[in-house]
């Protein structure tokens, strides 16, 4: 009778790490090791959209008008110039970077997860400018025209470079070490930095009844991007946990050099949207804002604040907070109604 070799390589879920894992067959997923990268992967079922499920009819009639003046369309054209090629960015980098030196099932389980997010969210920006009729070409290639633009996005695709070289290993320091500052890259500044002064500015027009649609598009989008940061930081500080000496006060002061470059050139993209200003926001603002979630940023990955700087849009944490606002599913066809599963730490 033939021998059962099943028993025999069972998981020893102590064995399971987030990288370098050779004990462990990738394809087992259970036992689950990593309950939190399990409770993202909910989370971010329990989102899901699709943009064809907003209307546009209020935005068109608006954008068509001459009720929007000429610096409230630059914001408008200069997020989603921005956004439109970001998104595509994040999404390759998950698929081309990330997954294949993650070697933990259930955390592999929320990156295809997210993959997906960032497909709608580029499927987002293709329906914002059809809909407006706006120039595809113009919008979507903003980055290698606009100079506040192609800054953010150059400095994530240098980081992405070497990650992609077919001989990357993280089996070296080294090499771990320039996976944890990809990861950083784009969790922590690309999607817990860069982002944000674009959802201050898209969610001030819907806050005074103005481009609805999109603004209703930027707030799923923004629920995406909180799962998104919260999984990032702790696949950081996990792997940090895992691995103790990559953590080095050497490499320390190099991430948070590189959080402080990239809070420049958030704040130069927002200088750049905002000439002079609309809608009760101004330049300055978003130094003291972006400074301020750049703390927050640091703290989370366990490095020390650096600029203490107030947050001038208090509400910006009302509005990511489900609890506190309405439930921005309700207008949606009932099959995506369950946003009452998500849960917020």
């Amino acid at each position: 009778m033939a021998k059962n070799q099943g028993s025999e390589q069972r998981i020893d879920v102590s064995q399971k790490r987030l990288i370098n894992c050779h004990a462990v067959d990738v394809n087992q997923l259970m036992p689950l090791k990593y309950k939190w990268a399990w409770e993202h992967y909910l989370n971010g079922c329990a989102n899901t959209w699709m943009p064809s499920e907003v209307p546009m009819g209020k935005d068109i009639e608006l954008w068509k008008s001459d009720k929007l003046s000429e610096d409230e369309r630059r914001v408008i054209m200069r997020t989603l110039g921005f956004f439109s090629t970001a998104e595509s960015l994040v999404g390759n980098n998950i698929v081309l970077a990330i997954f294949r030196h993650i070697t933990n099932p259930e955390a592999r389980q929320y990156l295809l997860r997210q993959s997906f997010e960032e497909a709608v969210h580029t499927h987002t920006f293709l329906y914002i400018v059809e809909s407006l009729t706006l120039d595809q070409g113009e919008v979507f290639n903003m980055y290698n025209e606009i100079n506040s633009i192609h800054s953010k996005d150059h400095f994530e695709m240098q980081l992405t470079e070497e990650i992609l070289k077919p001989n990357f290993s993280t089996a070296t320091k080294e090499g771990a070490q320039k996976f944890l500052e990809n990861l950083i890259g784009y969790y922590i500044i690309m999607e817990g930095i860069f982002f944000y002064s674009g959802f201050v500015m898209i969610l001030s027009f819907l806050r005074q009844n103005k481009m609805v649609g999109i603004g209703e598009q930027f707030q799923y989008i923004l629920r995406d991007e909180t799962v998104h940061l919260n999984f990032g930081i702790d696949l950081v500080n996990g792997i940090k946990e895992e691995n103790p000496s990559l953590w080095t006060p050497e490499f320390q002061k190099k991430i948070t050099a590189t959080i402080q470059e990239a809070v420049e050139l958030e704040i130069f993209y927002a200088q750049d949207c905002l000439p002079r200003g609309i809608l009760g926001l101004t330049a300055p603002m978003f130094r003291d804002y972006v400074q301020h979630i750049a703390d927050r940023r640091l703290e989370r990955i366990g490095l020390k604040a650096v600029y203490k700087s107030k947050n001038p849009f208090p509400w910006m944490s009302e509005t990511i907070d489900l609890g506190k606002e309405k439930n921005f599913f309700e207008t949606r066809v009932t099959e995506y109604q369950s946003s009452s599963n998500l849960v917020w730490s």
